[in-house]
């Protein structure tokens, strides 16, 4: 018998009967939302009212980071509280093995082509402690941490219940054939719909008509918001769990009609995006990139309108944030919108870069019972720390019983008195050339373009350079040799080919001999 297996039965023999004085936990996970996206955080054309008053009634986190750059591997961070070298799912792993996963029909036809690489039954996350102190755990919206048919899968992992996109890839349509209830396919009334479909040769572009393709009948966002009101209402006499973890403001840019008509009326002409290989052309691009955003706030006041009216939202923590940084893909105008905030607006540093652009989200909490004004929290804290802090919440209080990496904020949320202590934060991330990242008080080092050999750590000082545009590593020598060792100190080889990490894993010195 395992030693995780050991620990979950003594748990569970250790629990009383379901309490309803412990806290329901809601985490709302978004897509590539940016830093600079949300009204609170400085926003100034996209309406976000009901996330602002949040914001303005519990705690703001100004230096909160995702545990990754791109989505898989924070997912599987967050739900681990494990850090990019530690945990098992380290980069976007399409699996591509099994066949032709990026032919959006045969994916379709084929669920054995849908999913990301399988992040084992065998990982714990967090889903499963709670499962042992009488939480009912639900989930919506985008998994990709291991495909249909596989073990992997949320109901398999600590989820009682499921409902949203299982595949990534999947959710480069807003309007698919499919999502999945637990196990089972639930067919929508959407024809399939290739991402790579565009405007045909003569179409108009400036013809609203000519985009009624991309715009179908089922919009899965719609169709996983009632899915998650059903289970807040299932489940609102037991404590719970929902992990809401939604696939927009990701593109492709389709959203209801009446927000983008509402944007259309704020933003003025624009003109239409055409398009690329795996996103849809929009005729009022700004327009519906704006209410997509505006869209998910709507969701969230619907959410809390509904706790009160079951007189549970004084005992439900929210926590709301991002998975990454905001992407330029798929016709986002990340300018026009200052997506990053106070960070850079550059491709090369934002969604795939762990410049803070690229890993600096929003982080806000809820909880009435316990914090009853507005607190700006300055403390660096991180998508890893959500682990120890859902498990303390829930009455798992020995951190030493279980792996992780992060450090609960349970004292931040309940004591306005009370500080984070920690030595540094990681991050690496073997795509978009293989990056190390860390940061040490006011110090980001970062190394990038490993796999090209690179051994250069770049160094700032985010309390004078927070855009990250003066590297100052020739001038302190010794803080880079932290970092060094930092790297060596965290970096543990990955046994799955695509997250190797080039020279990394083969010296135990980063500096030229």
């Amino acid at each position: 018998m395992s030693r995780l297996l050991v620990f979950l039965l003594l748990l569970s023999s250790c629990s009383s009967s379901q309490n309803n004085d412990k806290p329901n936990i809601i985490l709302f996970m978004y897509d590539d939302l940016g830093y600079g996206e949300l009204g609170a955080y400085g926003q100034k054309i996209i309406e976000t009212k009901n996330i602002d008053e949040l914001a303005k009634n519990g705690l703001m986190f100004t230096n909160f980071y995702s545990g990754s750059p791109v989505c898989a591997p924070s997912r599987s961070i967050l739900l681990t509280g494990l850090h990019g070298g530690h945990t098992k799912i380290r980069g976007n792993h399409e699996y591509g093995s099994r066949g032709d996963v990026w032919d959006y029909k045969k994916m379709s036809d084929d669920p054995n082509l849908e999913g990301q690489y399988p992040i084992g039954k065998e990982t714990l996350i967090f889903p499963k402690l709670l499962k042992t102190k009488g939480y009912s755990n639900g989930m919506v919206g985008k998994w990709g941490l291991g495909p249909p048919n596989s073990s992997s899968i949320p109901t398999e992992m600590g989820f009682d219940y499921f409902y949203g996109y299982n595949c990534q890839r999947m959710a480069h349509n807003l309007y698919p054939p499919h999502l999945w209830e637990n196990n089972n396919r639930d067919i929508l009334d959407n024809e399939v719909i290739s991402p790579k479909l565009k405007l045909q040769s003569g179409q108009d572009p400036y013809n609203e008509d000519n985009y009624k393709i991309f715009n179908q009948k089922d919009y899965a966002p719609d169709k996983m918001h009632i899915k998650a009101q059903d289970f807040i209402e299932k489940n609102k006499d037991n404590p719970f769990f929902l992990y809401y973890a939604s696939p927009i403001p990701h593109a492709p840019l389709q959203a209801p009609e009446y927000l983008i008509e509402k944007y259309r009326k704020i933003i003025g002409n624009e003109e239409p995006y055409l398009g690329n290989v795996g996103y849809f052309p929009t005729r009022y691009p700004r327009a519906t990139y704006a209410a997509m955003i505006e869209y998910i706030d709507i969701q969230v006041g619907e959410i809390v309108q509904q706790l009160k009216d079951n007189g549970i939202y004084e005992n439900t923590i929210i926590m709301l944030t991002s998975d990454n940084g905001p992407t330029y893909a798929g016709g986002v105008d990340f300018k026009y919108f200052n997506s990053t905030g106070v960070f850079q607006n550059d491709p090369k540093r934002m969604k795939g870069y762990t410049y803070e652009g690229g890993v600096r989200v929003p982080f806000i909490v809820s909880w009435p019972n316990k914090i009853k004004s507005k607190r700006v929290i300055d403390d660096i804290s991180i998508s890893y720390d959500i682990f120890p802090t859902i498990t303390e919440l829930s009455g798992i209080n020995d951190s030493n019983t279980y792996p992780t990496d992060g450090i609960s904020l349970y004292n931040i949320f309940t004591d306005k008195n009370s500080s984070l202590e920690r030595d540094y934060i990681y991050w690496e991330f073997p795509s978009y050339g293989g990056q190390f990242a860390a940061r040490m008080g006011d110090y980001k080092a970062i190394l990038k373009d490993i796999k090209k050999g690179n051994k250069q750590i770049e160094l700032y000082n985010l309390s004078i350079d927070l855009k990250e545009q003066n590297d100052i590593s020739s001038e302190y020598p010794d803080i880079v040799r932290d970092f060094e060792n930092i790297i060596k100190k965290e970096h543990v080889r990955s046994d799955i080919e695509r997250f190797e990490m080039g020279y990394i894993d083969e010296i135990k010195s980063l500096k030229n001999e």
